[in-house]
Order: structure tokens, then C-alpha cells, then sequence
């Protein structure tokens, strides 16, 4: 039996890694969908196991090839996109395929696949407690805080084109609706 796709869009600092990894750990038949990028690898980073990496002009023309559900150039010369390959690999191996990624990402994944595709948006309960939590992370200047907020904010208008919205105020009540709708989405 074929695998599900199970999309994951939300502001950065909403607890959407955090959801998607207790997700992974409990018994749902999960692959995450590993993205591809044209940006070097950062530390102990492996080819094939954070990101397939390739350089832009192989970025480039997977894009002219059509070999990706959707992809981003985030900046010059430094895209991200999912691998329509990978994922149908998963998904013949009978496993549900879970997507990290940004809000137009994640509406065009659900477009291509439809029915075969659960989209759930997390989001904070505020842009001020998202503000606190970026903040209490310590690993943004305040510049970027800011940059982060006002993207936040233009992503939380496509919230209504999602299948789910899960506002995550209490992490174990938002994994708790994510396991349920990933349940309730792979029964059948």
C-alpha cells in the first residue's frame, strides 16, 4: 500500500521541529522528506542524511527538468527544494511522508498530491509570545528577530489554506492534535 504525505508549514519559532520530531519517535510509519540544497554543508552535515546538496547549476537544472515539487531561491544561488524522486521512492516503500517546510512550499505540495496530502499549519499563539520565543532561543541577533516577526506575520495569512491549524499554546496538547490528525488522516 502506498504511502500518505503529511505537510508541516508554521512561523519560524512555532515548535514545528519539535512537533515534527515527537512525531517521528512514535509508531506511525514516518520518512521525513530530506530537501535538497545549493548551499555548502554547514559542520557535520551529510550529503543524503540533513540535505542532498548540489551545486547551484545542478540545482538548476533539476529545476529545468521539472524534478522538484517545489523549491525556493532563498538567495542568490542558494535554493532549497524537495525532490518529486525522493518523495515517490517513500512513498512505493508503503512510508508516510513527513515535509518541514515553508507556507507556499507546503500549499503547493498539497495542490500536486491533493487527497494523498494532509497540510497542517502550526502557529504560535501570538506574534509577541513567537517574539519571545526567537528571543529566549538565543541564536538570532535582533535584526534578525525582526526579519523573522515580519515574515511570521505574512505566513499567518495562508493559515486558512491548510487542512489543520494546530495553535501550538501547550506543546504536549499540539503534539497530542498532531498525532491524532496524522492518525486519523493515515487509517484510511
Amino acid at each position: 500500500m502506498q504511502g500518505k504525505l503529511i505537510i508541516f508549514s508554521a512561523p519560524s519559532g512555532s515548535g514545528k521541529s519539535t512537533i515534527i520530531n515527537y512525531l517521528l519517535q512514535q509508531n506511525l510509519n514516518l520518512a521525513f522528506s530530506i530537501s535538497a540544497t545549493s548551499r555548502a554543508p554547514r559542520g557535520n552535515e551529510r550529503n543524503g542524511v540533513e540535505y542532498y546538496f548540489m551545486s547551484p547549476e545542478e540545482f538548476k537544472t533539476k529545476i529545468s527538468n521539472n524534478e522538484f515539487l517545489e523549491y525556493e531561491e532563498v538567495y542568490a544561488d542558494k535554493f532549497y527544494g524537495t525532490l518529486k524522486c525522493e518523495v515517490e521512492r517513500l512513498v512505493a516503500e508503503g512510508k508516510n511522508v513527513v515535509f518541514d517546510v515553508d507556507v507556499v512550499g507546503g500549499i503547493n505540495i498539497k495542490k500536486f498530491y491533493g487527497d494523498r496530502a494532509l497540510s497542517i499549519f502550526i502557529q504560535p499563539p501570538s506574534v509577541e509570545v513567537l517574539r519571545q520565543r526567537l528571543t529566549d532561543r538565543g541564536t538570532d541577533a535582533p535584526d534578525v528577530i525582526e526579519c523573522r516577526l515580519n515574515k511570521a506575520e505574512y505566513e499567518l495569512s495562508f493559515a486558512s489554506q491548510f487542512d489543520i491549524v494546530i495553535v501550538n499554546d501547550n506543546l504536549e496538547d499540539a503534539q497530542k492534535q498532531a498525532l491524532q490528525a496524522i492518525q486519523n488522516f493515515t487509517a484510511h
